[in-house]
C-alpha cells in the first residue's frame, strides 16, 4: 500500500471536506453510485448525521490519521472505530479502516469496510486496489481476480491493472487466462518484449515447445539485432532436440556480435553435445580469452570441471582455461584461487601454490586459500617456507588452530624445538573441543618433547593418543623408536613396532623401526631380516646404515663398512657415519 498511500491520504481528506455539501448534491451522487455499483450490497440505510456529528467524526478521523502516519496503527485503528459509529457511510473512512486492518494483519475484518467504499463511491481506484489485496493477502484469488475486472469496468482509464490481473492467472497456474489477459494488454499498449517473454515463459510450463519457438521468432523479427534474443531461440530450439538449428541460431547472433562470450559458450556446449570436442573446446577458450565474459561466469565453469575430476579426458582443457581466467583477469584474486583449486588436484601442487599466494596476494581474507597453501607447504617438504607462510596466517587468524598445528610442525622440521612446542601447546588449547584435532597436536608435541629430552611429557603425548587411536602409524612409529633410541620399555617398543609391522608389511620405514627395536634387544637375525625386507623397498640412508650396523653386530664387517660407505653417499646418515667408515668400529 505504500506507493500509493499519499494519494489516498489526500483523497480521504478531500472525502472529509466534502461531507459539508448540500444534502441535495449528497443523494445525487449517491444515487448514482448506486445504479453504477449494483454488483456491491447496498448498505444498510443510515440515518444522515448532523452537523455537530460530521464535526465529531472528521475531528476523530483526523486523530487517526495522526496515528497512522505515526505507524501506531492500533492506535488509528481505534480512532476510526469512533469515526466509524458516528459516520459509518463514510467512504474514506471506510478505505481506511479496511487499509489498517490490512496493516495490521488482519485482510479478513477489513474486507467488509473495502466493500463498502466502493459502494459509497464506485468511481475511486484506491478501493478496489485495497479489496484486491485483502483477498490475495488471503490467497483468494479468485475474488482478487474479479475484484480487477471491476476496477477496470467502473473506472475510466485503469487498464494498467490488467498487468495486476496476469500477474494474479499466473499464481493460480490459470495460464489460459494469463494469455487472455495479455491479449487484452496487447490490443491496449500494443506489442510489448515483456509480454512476449511471458508468454514463452508460460508455453514452457505447458510444455509447448512450439508455441514458445514462435513467440520467440516474432521477438526476433521485432528486434533483428537483439543478440539475447537470439541466444534464448538457440535454448529453445537445443531443448527441442534441433542443435543444428540452434548452432545456426548462434552463428546469427555471432554476425552481429562476434565477440560474445556467452554465444561461445552455447556453442561449445551444443558441439559437445553432438561429440565434435575440438570444436568445442576452441569455442570455449575463445569465450575465457574475453575479459566480457565475467570472472564468475568463468570460476562457475571452472568449479564444475573441479567436481568431475580425476578425468583425464577433461585435464588438460580445464588448466588451459584456468590459465586463460588468469591472463584475462590478472587482479581477481578468485581466478588464482580456482587455478590453484585445480592444479592441486591434478598434482601439479608447485604450481598451485604459487598461484594460491598471488591470490593473497590481492585478497588475504580468505581461510581456505591459506589453509591449502601451508597444506601444500608440507606436502612439498618446503619447512622454511611453513613457518614462514603460517606465521602470515596467523596475523589474520591468531585463533585458529590449523595455523598453530602447521607452524609447530614447521619449526619441528626446522629444529627449532622450543618453538614448536610453544606454538603446538597454544594450538592443543584453542582445540579443547576438538578431540581428533587434539589427538594430532599430542602426536606432534610427543616428538617435540622427545627432541627437548622431556621424554615424561612426551611419553604422556604419545599415550594420550593411543588411548583414543591405538592404529595411529606416526605415534606407533615414532613411540616405538624413540624408546628403543633410548633403551627404554623395549618389549612395549617391540609390540608397537610389530603392529606397525603386520599392518603395513611392505612399508620399508616400518621395517626399518621394527629392526631397530629388535636390535637394541640384541636379536641381530631378526633384525638383518628386516632390514633385508626393507631395503628391498627403500636405499634410504638410514636404513642402508642400521643395515651396516646390523652386519657388524653378525661379524660382517667389511660388508657392513660396504653399506655405511653406501648410506653416506646417499646423504643424512648419522653423525657417526664418518668414524664408521674410518676406523671400521660401529659407534652409536
Amino acid at each position: 500500500m505504500t506507493r500509493f498511500r499519499n494519494i489516498v491520504l489526500a483523497t480521504c481528506c478531500l472525502a472529509l471536506v466534502a461531507t459539508g455539501e448540500s444534502q441535495a448534491q449528497s443523494k445525487k451522487k449517491k444515487a448514482k453510485a448506486k445504479s453504477e455499483a449494483a454488483q456491491v450490497a447496498a448498505p444498510t440505510p443510515q440515518p444522515e448525521p448532523t452537523e455537530q456529528e460530521k464535526q465529531l467524526s472528521e475531528a476523530l478521523f483526523l486523530d487517526g490519521m495522526k496515528y497512522f502516519m505515526l505507524e501506531d496503527y492500533k492506535q488509528a485503528l481505534s480512532q476510526f472505530q469512533k469515526a466509524y459509529t458516528v459516520t459509518p457511510n463514510n467512504a474514506a473512512l471506510n478505505f481506511k479502516l479496511a487499509e489498517t486492518h490490512l496493516l495490521l494483519e488482519n485482510p479478513q475484518a477489513g474486507l467488509s469496510f473495502a466493500k463498502a467504499a466502493i459502494a459509497q463511491d464506485p468511481k475511486n481506484a484506491y478501493y478496489y486496489l485495497i479489496l484486491a489485496q485483502l483477498h490475495t493477502e488471503q490467497k483468494q484469488y479468485t475474488e482478487a481476480a474479479q475484484v480487477y475486472n471491476d476496477l477496470m469496468r467502473n473506472v475510466p482509464d485503469t487498464e494498467q491493472y490488467l498487468f495486476n490481473l496476469a500477474d494474479l492467472y499466473l499464481s493460480q497456474s490459470k495460464y489460459d487466462d494469463a494469455l487472455k489477459t495479455y491479449d487484452r494488454i496487447e490490443k491496449k499498449y500494443g506489442v510489448l518484449e515483456q509480454l512476449s517473454m511471458n508468454r514463452q515463459q508460460i508455453y514452457l510450463r505447458q510444455k509447448n515447445i512450439g508455441k514458445a519457438i514462435a513467440e520467440g521468432e516474432k521477438l526476433i523479427a521485432t528486434n533483428p539485432t537483439e543478440i539475447r534474443y537470439l541466444l534464448a531461440q538457440a535454448e529453445l530450439y537445443n531443448a527441442s532436440k534441433k542443435p543444428d538449428t540452434a548452432i545456426e541460431t548462434i552463428n546469427r547472433a555471432l554476425r552481429i556480435e562476434p565477440n560474445n562470450p556467452f554465444a561461445r559458450l552455447m556453442l561449445s556446449d551444443l558441439h559437445r553435445q553432438k561429440g565434435e570436442l575440438t570444436e568445442s573446446e576452441e569455442q570455449v577458450k575463445i569465450a575465457f580469452a574475453s575479459t566480457d565474459l565475467d570472472i564468475d561466469t568463468k570460476v562457475r565453469i571452472l568449479v564444475d570441471f573441479i567436481r568431475q575430476m580425476p578425468n583425464p579426458a577433461i585435464e588438460d582443457i580445464a588448466l588451459e582455461l584456468a590459465d586463460l581466467t588468469i591472463a584475462s583477469h590478472p587482479e581477481e584474486a578468485k581466478a588464482y584461487a580456482v587455478a590453484g583449486d585445480l592444479q592441486t588436484i591434478t598434482g601439479k601442487k608447485e604450481t598451485a601454490r604459487g598461484n594460491y599466494l598471488k591470490a593473497v596476494k590481492l585478497d588475504d581474507s580468505h581461510f581456505k586459500i591459506w589453509q591449502q597453501i601451508v597444506l601444500l607447504d608440507a606436502e612439498l617438504g618446503e619447512s622454511a617456507d611453513l613457518v614462514k607462510h603460517s606465521e602470515e596466517a596467523l596475523e589474520l587468524f591468531p585463533n585458529q588452530a590449523v595455523f598453530w598445528f602447521y607452524n609447530g610442525t614447521g619449526h619441528l622440521i626446522e629444529k627449532n624445538f622450543d618453538r614448536a612446542v610453544k606454538s603446538l601447546e597454544h594450538g592443543k588449547r584453542l582445540s579443547a573441543s576438538e578431540p581428533e584435532l587434539i589427538a594430532q597436536f599430542n602426536a606432534q608435541l610427543g616428538d617435540g618433547y622427545n627432541s627437548l629430552k622431556e621424554y615424561k611429557k612426551s611419553d604422556e603425548a604419545y599415550e594420550e593418543v593411543l588411548t583414543h587411536d591405538p592404529d595411529n602409524e606416526h605415534v606407533l612409529n615414532n613411540y616405538s623408536y624413540f624408546l628403543s633410541l633410548r633403551g627404554e620399555q623395549l618389549p612395549k617398543a617391540k609390540a608397537m613396532a610389530k603392529r606397525l609391522v603386520d599392518r603395513h608389511p611392505d612399508n620399508p620405514t616400518y621395517l626399518d623401526t621394527y629392526a631397530w627395536v629388535l636390535y637394541k634387544m640384541e636379536d641381530y637375525n631378526g633384525a638383518l631380516t628386516y632390514l633385508e625386507r626393507a631395503i628391498a623397498f627403500s636405499e634410504e640412508a638410514t636404513i642402508v646404515e642400521h643395515y651396516g650396523d646390523v652386519l657388524f653386530k653378525l661379524g660382517k664387517r667389511d660388508e657392513a663398512v660396504r653399506q655405511w660407505q653406501k648410506a653416506k653417499l646417499k646423504g643424512e646418515a648419522s653423525a657417526f657415519i664418518d668414524r664408521k667408515i674410518k676406523e671400521q668400529k660401529l659407534y652409536e
